[in-house]
């Protein structure tokens, strides 16, 4: 009776029009929604500006899986932001491990004001925010990396005038990074494309432009690729390396875009893999123009949904990009639906 409950609760989609202030995807975003982010982080460069946005507030930080970039840039900008980040330990943040998701949600909700959460599922995300009546938002699932994605299209958006005949070719295994991306250009009317090996590619269900070939990359305006094997593939690493070998970002396969593209990579990059150190410390590489950059698209993530309300009427009202005009309390309807 419990599990089916708990199915019940995790399909509850709330109606159209309905508030939220979670932020699990960039799918999620509207078009001007996603370009006042963009702006907003230009702003949020500035460590004064928006200072006392999250005075008094506290925000849990769940990390089931390592990090470098996703840690930090959080935890610096809920403090530029006035806020007191909450690191969970390594036991309390493998989610259904210690206790129920539910139950965890419920007492973070007690204690805190929002939640970054970087996991393995993406069905435990959903969950968490399902019964948290605090804003979460996605560090990282196995599915989306959305903050990557915003650092990303910021990069892209300073270093062209427009996105007007240009596009960006992801090559590599399709994966949670990939799948933001292509999330974010559309909004943005960037063509994004894709070569992927066989099998390893978007699903039929995507509508993503892919092709197996690494000879398609002509033509591309910037050259994004990730490692072969994310975090939780480690037993596939050498049959993955056979596999993508000849999907290796070289000297040799920027030359076959027939310009000079921009070089992209999330990081950590394996040097020697998926791409060359000639090319990650190329004069095209801007690998670590993302990293920065996830800084100050933290920042605005976490202004835009979990900001006082006071702050938005007495800093020029930017913090209230998306409209947004409440959170759904999950953990209430969560309640009434025991109760039916």
């Amino acid at each position: 009776m419990h599990a089916y409950l708990f199915a019940c609760m995790n399909n509850y989609s709330p109606p159209a029009g309905a508030a939220h202030t979670d932020f699990l995807s960039a799918a999620q975003l509207r078009r001007e929604e996603l370009f006042a982010l963009l702006a907003l982080s230009r702003d949020l460069r500035s460590k004064t500006l928006f200072a006392n946005a999250l005075h008094g507030k506290s925000v849990a930080m769940i990390f089931e899986k390592p990090s470098l970039r996703t840690r930090v840039t959080f935890e610096v900008a809920i403090r530029q932001l006035g806020g007191g980040p909450v690191m969970l330990g390594s036991a309390e943040s493998r989610l259904g491990e210690r206790e129920p998701i539910q139950d965890l949600a419920r007492n973070l909700s007690c204690w805190v004001d929002a939640i970054v959460a970087r996991v393995f599922k993406h069905d435990d995300l959903e969950n968490l925010a399902l019964f948290a009546s605090i804003p979460v938002i996605n560090g990282l699932s196995d599915s989306e990396h959305p903050c990557q994605a915003l650092a990303d299209l910021l990069v892209l958006s300073e270093a062209w005038t427009t996105f007007s005949n240009k596009e960006l070719v992801y090559v590599g295994d399709w994966n949670n990074v990939s799948r933001s991306l292509a999330q974010v250009c559309s909004l943005a009317g960037l063509r994004f494309r894709v070569i992927c090996p066989e099998g390893y590619g978007p699903s039929k269900e995507e509508s993503v432009e892919w092709s197996t070939r690494p000879a398609d990359v002509k033509g591309a305006d910037a050259i994004y690729t990730d490692v072969w094997a994310s975090m939780g593939q480690e037993d596939e690493i050498e049959e993955r390396a056979e596999i993508f070998r000849s999907y290796q970002v070289n000297e040799d396969l920027m030359a076959k875009t027939g310009k000079q593209p921009l070089f992209m990579h999330c990081l950590p990059a394996h040097r020697g893999q998926e791409v060359t150190d000639s090319v990650i410390e190329s004069d095209h590489s801007v690998v670590f123009q993302q990293a920065a950059n996830r800084l100050p698209v933290e920042k605005a993530i976490l202004v835009t949904f979990v900001e006082n309300s006071h702050e938005s009427e007495g800093e020029e009202g930017r913090s209230g990009v998306l409209g947004r005009s409440g959170h759904v309390d999950y953990h209430s309807l969560a309640q009434r639906k025991l109760w039916l």
